[in-house]
């Protein structure tokens, strides 16, 4: 039968019959159709679809099979056609998220898990050295010192709060490492937020400011498909970004403290401070050393805290004597010479 099998690229945005199959493929291996997925691998058997792999970029989302054609030889064809597809369109290290229950099969096909959360969510890699290497690499920037901190943000764009969090966690450790959350979902692409972090810290001296990775994990690029409940979603979220950060990169680097800024508004953002605590502090969680969550209180301008959303919102408005006062001159060198591309 699998002889009789086509493998086909379609593009669900530009066919209708296409997206209305995959979708019901989809919710019958209970899952949801990514939003941020249009590029399907597809197996065809007599023109209906019985199975198909998402990709988006580096990561392979929406595996289904139908129930009754779920075999070895299907799933691992299937998988093998995803696989070239990405590697034909310069994606080769590739990641994907997936129930715990499939971590078997997807061994099968070459990935490896890299964390896990129990009874949510398993990120694997296809291949058994990616992380290592990784943090090799971050091993070679460590730094001596008793008190080694941390600091993970978007700066989307930097600004006075920014620079103050970066200024105070400096002053409190020997060392301090600040990952720069590396995906393109921003107002801002992910080279000017790093540029504008590494000039608006220059001048502290004892900070290494690190282009992120794939292992420092963006919300918005997080998978939600295999998760119905938002609570679920949020958890899987912050326990994947938080407990990679405590059991790969803060050893690599001897990190034993992180720095964030406190947050009275959004209640995302409070969440996740407050899933810091449990996922790196509670010694229950991993063998991995405890790592110390600090939160600073954010500083204000004219009674308004600093917030980098605030900047996004005054540059739409043209507001932009507004704009000087809450960001760093390096920032507003930047903006000044940039405001056409802000229209938001």
């Amino acid at each position: 039968m699998y002889d009789l099998v086509d493998y086909a690229v379609v593009d669900i945005s530009k066919s209708e019959q296409d997206y209305q199959e995959i979708k019901q493929l989809l919710l019958r291996s209970d899952l949801n159709l990514d939003s941020q997925v249009t590029i399907f691998i597809v197996a065809k058997f007599n023109t209906k679809i019985i199975a198909c792999a998402g990709i988006e970029r580096d990561i392979i989302k929406c595996v289904a099979i139908d129930s009754d054609y779920r075999g070895n030889q299907l799933n691992l064809t299937l998988m093998d056609h995803a696989i070239k597809y990405a590697n034909d369109n310069g994606y080769f290290h590739l990641f994907l998220y997936t129930k715990p229950e499939n971590i078997d099969f997807f061994k099968g096909c070459g990935f490896y898990p890299i964390v896990e959360i129990t009874d949510l969510v398993v990120l694997m890699e296809n291949t058994p050295v990616g992380i290592k290497q990784y943090c090799k690499k971050l091993n070679i920037q460590q730094k001596e010192g008793g008190k080694i901190g941390s600091i993970v943000m978007n700066a989307n764009p930097f600004t006075k709060g920014h620079q103050y969090l970066v200024q105070y966690a400096a002053s409190q450790c020997d060392w301090l490492h600040v990952f720069v959350v590396n995906e393109n979902a921003s107002l801002f692409s992910f080279d000017t937020r790093l540029k504008l972090v590494k000039d608006g810290t220059r001048q502290i001296k004892n900070v290494t400011v690190h282009a992120s990775s794939p292992y420092i994990i963006s919300r918005a690029t997080f998978p939600t498909y295999f998760l119905k409940d938002k609570t679920k979603i949020d958890q899987a979220y912050m326990g994947i970004d938080l407990l990679i950060f405590r059991n790969y990169i803060a050893p690599a680097l001897n990190i034993t403290y992180r720095f964030v800024g406190t947050e009275p508004y959004d209640e995302v953002t409070k969440a996740y401070n407050e899933a810091m605590r449990y996922w790196l502090e509670d010694k229950k969680v991993t063998a991995q050393s405890v790592i110390n969550v600090v939160e600073v209180p954010r500083i204000t301008e004219d009674d308004t805290i600093v917030s980098a959303s605030l900047v996004r919102k005054l540059l739409a408005s043209k507001q932009y004597e507004q704009v000087k006062k809450l960001v760093p001159p390096t920032t507003w060198d930047y903006l000044s010479a940039n405001l056409d591309q802000f229209k938001i």
